[in-house]
């Protein structure tokens, strides 16, 4: 009898980690990762392309794209794989000057869709296509004005400017050339950048600065911050020299995250003010950094699952009935005017929403 109770007792911490777990494995109809991915990625089907500056595809789409492609490998959903893999097919021939340039932090960011792509089917022209978009991020244009090549002097990108947008853009497409050659070169220079970028932007409770003289808690520039913190963790091997400072500054935030979280499970549009509008895709990209902290087991999983599964539960209730998120912040630039924040207007179906979205279904359905 004494070794049962013995054994039940040693047993119950694992079982208790388990049920923490297992909060982001278990959601009632509607709320499950693949019915959500489904009603979500089906919208990108069929619609235009939103681009930059009307002239190429722009970094909402470019993420969109990337997290419905993931999303339909981890559920084997061939269909929709194949029409988002043949929607591609165009801008190597038709539609090649929708291409975007390789001239500013929010189009190299491109080059991490098709490494997507090379990822899950092998097909090597689509590393052709990818790579530039990283390598360039690095090798400084003979224009490159004075600043940009004191960056580079420096060992930054060129394109460096101090917006924590920065902090996804560069480091997805840097992080993409890695996984795919393997070359330490490319995350070692996203992990270099992202601490230059923790140093100077956040602030002691965690949370960052839009930039060094925007001194706002913005929603979605702090999910760039979240979101490029996860993935470069995820893939940042154990012996890097900046791995310890980037985790530092991770779960630093996801503390703060924790504690100003709404009671319905949201962030607001300025994270410290109570009274301004939740926002979806600041959330997000929040939950999403939170859940992919959960199962590496960067986060303790009894005290920040539950808080994932919070988000998760209030964001699924914004998609309308045709796979449309609502309360989506457009398109923001850095302002030192805090009612700019206040005023932004809001939209449906914006894919800066959209692409957050699937982020969060393909991280639930790793394993």
């Amino acid at each position: 009898m004494y070794k049962k109770v013995l054994t039940l007792l040693l047993l119950l911490p694992f079982q208790f980690l388990f049920a923490q777990e297992s909060s982001l494995t278990k959601f009632p109809k509607g709320y499950t990762p693949e019915e959500v991915g489904k009603r979500v990625a089906g919208r990108l089907i069929g619609h235009k392309h939103a681009l930059h500056a009307g002239k190429w595809i722009s970094y909402p789409e470019t993420f969109y794209w990337t997290g419905s492609l993931k999303y339909a490998s981890l559920a084997n959903d061939k269909l929709l794989f194949d029409s988002l893999e043949q929607r591609f097919q165009p801008l190597f021939t038709t539609e090649d000057s929708l291409l975007p340039i390789k001239n500013h932090v929010d189009l190299n960011m491109f080059g991490s869709l098709p490494l997507e792509l090379y990822l899950l089917t092998k097909d090597k022209k689509y590393m052709d296509l990818g790579l530039p978009y990283a390598n360039t991020q690095w090798e400084v244009p003979e224009d490159a004005k004075p600043d940009q090549k004191a960056w580079a002097e420096k060992g930054y990108s060129w394109q460096t400017r101090l917006w924590i947008d920065d902090m996804y853009m560069i480091t997805i497409v840097q992080t993409q050339a890695y996984r795919v050659t393997g070359d330490v070169k490319y995350i070692d220079r996203a992990a270099k950048e992202m601490v230059l970028y923790l140093d100077t932007l956040q602030r002691p409770n965690g949370l960052f600065y839009h930039a060094p003289d925007v001194p706002f808690y913005w929603g979605r520039g702090n999910g760039w911050m979240a979101a490029g913190m996860a993935v470069l963790l995820r893939y940042l091997p154990k012996d890097n020299q900046y791995r310890p400072r980037i985790m530092q500054g991770y779960q630093t935030m996801m503390k703060s995250l924790k504690e100003f979280q709404s009671p319905g499970g949201m962030w607001n549009q300025l994270i410290d003010e109570k009274e301004i509008w939740a926002e979806t895709s600041g959330t997000a990209m929040f939950a999403f950094a939170l859940i992919t902290g959960v199962k590496q087991k960067w986060l303790n999983a009894k005290e920040y699952a539950p808080v994932a599964r919070k988000a998760w539960m209030a964001m699924v209730p914004y998609i309308d009935e045709k796979g449309g998120v609502k309360e989506v912040c457009v398109g923001t630039n850095k302002k030192n005017d805090k009612q700019y924040y206040y005023d932004r207007p809001r939209r449906t179906g914006d894919y800066h929403g959209q692409a957050p979205y699937m982020w969060c279904v393909a991280a639930l359905l790793e394993k």
